[in-house]
């Protein structure tokens, strides 16, 4: 069990069994459980108070062969950004555990998405080394009651706790939506791929003999 203390009580405590995990985080400003199996059957269970993110977490959960469990309550009468944000940390964490020590993983990927007019990137790399790179410019700041710029603080926290190298690039296109659509899933199956299992590696992919 993990606790961390940020501008108020914050207690968060990790359950792990083979490349699962599962992370509940109490804070002033969110309630949040999450559960997440990487060798899932891209089955989803989402209860937020963001529609969109629900949306785009449903479409991850479905290209990326995962199993998401996500329950978050939050201050969205502020606006969305404490939920999005916190739901990324706690996506973030459990990938982490889940991989553990990330033995026999393919560790990269490179994915491109279309979706209609839209054409996004994702390139990651398990390293062990946070990281993230962000090349997008929509033609809206918000969809329905969604801020664009969420998309950002999401993808930025779930590269940190993940402690994963990111870099998502949004070619081009026309419809925010999109845009956005494209983003999540092509990172659904970047992470799919870089943390699939190759049977040719023997321990981990580095060099470095760790992860």
């Amino acid at each position: 069990m993990a606790q961390d203390h940020i501008g108020g009580i914050i207690v968060s405590s990790f359950e792990a069994a083979g490349r699962t995990a599962s992370v509940s985080r109490t804070t002033n400003e969110t309630d949040i459980t999450l559960k997440l199996n990487v060798d899932g059957t891209g089955v989803s269970e989402l209860e937020t108070d963001v529609p969109f993110l629900n949306h785009m977490l449903d479409l991850f959960t479905k290209h990326g062969h995962f199993d998401l469990s996500v329950k978050a309550k939050g201050d969205i009468e502020i606006d969305d950004h404490h939920t999005v944000e916190d739901i990324g940390i706690c996506l973030g964490q459990t990938l982490r555990e889940a991989l553990g020590d990330k033995r026999g993983i393919k560790r990269y990927a490179s994915v491109f998405v279309p979706m209609d007019e839209a054409l996004a990137q994702v390139v990651v790399d398990i390293s062990n080394r946070p990281h993230f790179e962000y090349r997008a410019e929509y033609p809206s700041g918000q969809v329905g009651s969604f801020d664009t710029e969420l998309v950002h603080e999401f993808l930025w926290k779930l590269a940190l706790e993940a402690r994963i190298t990111l870099h998502v690039i949004v070619h081009y296109g026309q419809n925010t939506h999109h845009m956005i659509e494209a983003v999540f899933k092509a990172l659904a199956r970047a992470l799919d791929e870089a943390t699939s299992i190759d049977p040719r590696v023997t321990g981990v992919p580095s060099t470095k003999g760790v992860l």
